[in-house]
């Protein structure tokens, strides 16, 4: 299973971007994305069950990020607005069969793209 994350670059303060990963291979029962900044833990951001339409966010990113995804097509996205200086960091997606304990947490996933940047400059 290969998971291909694309769409990052630098974008001013208030400005969006759209995330997109692919991945080929079988289903899973969660896609996520996961970011981590310089010198920091990486954190979760947002996912989407494959069954359904249940979204996680973690509390900094409501209301700003909207996560999607495109079963056809295996793919899925992070559609991200009113950017701060904080969400820098590197983006990686991630799909894995976490218990809905775990959804927010690395360890419920097992298969990672490779990141892209994302920097908002102030």
């Amino acid at each position: 299973v290969q998971l291909q994350a694309s769409g990052g670059g630098l974008v001013q303060t208030g400005g969006s971007l759209r995330l997109t990963c692919a991945t080929s291979g079988r289903s899973f029962r969660y896609y996520g994305w996961f970011r981590q900044a310089p010198g920091k833990e990486r954190e979760f951001v947002a996912a989407h069950s494959y069954y359904g339409s249940t979204k996680y966010y973690t509390d900094s990113v409501k209301g700003r990020f909207t996560i999607s995804r495109d079963n056809a097509k295996k793919a899925w996205y992070l559609e991200m607005t009113s950017l701060k200086p904080e969400d820098t960091a590197v983006y990686y997606c991630a799909a894995g069969d976490p218990i809905t304990s775990s959804v927010s947490t690395s360890e419920g996933y097992r298969y990672w793209g490779q990141g892209t940047q994302v920097t908002v400059s102030s």
